[in-house]
């Protein structure tokens, strides 16, 4: 027997059989036509119960008790104008407005500061600070709440705009001054550096080229903070008993404490809660977008 026939016998080329590319274009479409697949069904279920709040605010009030599940209906605002007016929710969204706006603007511009004197600027005991002030993200709030409120009635801040807004500022610095201590952490020197060998003071680094450069992160902080201070339920409750600053979700809460529960006008009030924010997310998603991805432009 010889050595040759003893060898292994390679594989043939053209034994293997080739997919064509009608084959690998149905091969690749597959698990993409799955994902697009589980996102529309995820899509769905996310969007009914905003679907469902909008049908329902244009329905009629008779269609509302005859019909509750049926979308779109019968169109007709009369649910709208119930709830702006006799519902006082153009009441409750001023109110909303002067107790988040303010806030939402002095956690940003704290936050930011903050977070560019931990990340950017030497001094003695920095990091011991800087943990202090994260502390605010560890200890609930439920903890001090009850002392808070004796502490505002002493101070004459209680059932006033300023003390809540104080309240909402306060609960929002600690992840405010996380966050941007994390994005001008990874912003590049370089440019810190070519700044101070031209001379610029630390004010002008920080206002004309570490800033602009921030802008994508002040968007997604802004966002944050927006959110969580417009549909915050329990400061409002808590530090504004009388009901004279009564923002749109404290007023959708006595809203439904009578006797008989309106259905239209409830949800028309959701409609005018959830409205702004949706609004603020579709004209900011780019710098949200920006502000995850900032780890990206590290150097």
């Amino acid at each position: 027997m010889t050595s040759s026939t003893l060898a292994p016998r390679r594989p043939n080329t053209a034994d293997r059989q080739v997919p064509t590319k009608p084959e690998l274009r149905t091969h690749r479409l597959r698990p993409q036509f799955g994902r697009q697949i589980l996102l529309i069904v995820l899509a769905v279920f996310t969007l009914f119960p905003v679907l469902l709040v909008i049908s329902t605010t244009l329905k009629t009030p008779e269609d509302v008790r005859v019909n509750p599940f049926g979308f779109f209906s019968t169109i007709s605002l009369q649910n709208i104008i119930d709830a702006w007016t006799v519902g006082r929710f153009s009441d409750y969204l001023l109110n909303s407005i002067l107790l988040t706006v303010p806030s939402t603007a002095l956690v940003v511009i704290f936050s930011t500061m903050a977070g560019y004197t931990f990340a950017r600027l030497p001094f003695r005991g920095r990091g011991a600070l800087f943990y202090l002030v994260v502390l605010g993200l560890l200890v609930p709030f439920f903890t001090y709440m009850i002392p808070l409120y004796f502490q505002l009635r002493s101070m004459g801040l209680l059932d006033t705009l300023a003390g809540a807004v104080l309240i909402l500022t306060s609960t929002g610095l600690s992840f405010g001054t996380f966050f941007m201590r994390a994005f001008f952490s990874d912003l590049p020197a370089e440019l810190e550096q070519a700044a101070r060998v031209d001379g610029a003071s630390e004010l002008q680094i920080f206002l004309r080229i570490m800033l602009p450069l921030a802008r994508s992160g002040i968007g997604a902080l802004t966002v944050f903070t927006f959110l969580g201070n417009w549909n915050n339920f329990l400061v409002p409750l808590l530090y504004l008993p009388g009901g004279d600053f009564r923002p749109l979700t404290s007023g959708l809460y006595m809203f439904t404490g009578g006797r008989s529960l309106d259905i239209g006008p409830l949800a028309a009030g959701t409609l005018i809660t959830i409205l702004p924010v949706i609004v603020l997310f579709i004209v900011l998603q780019r710098q949200v977008t920006q502000g995850f991805l900032s780890g990206a432009v590290k150097g």
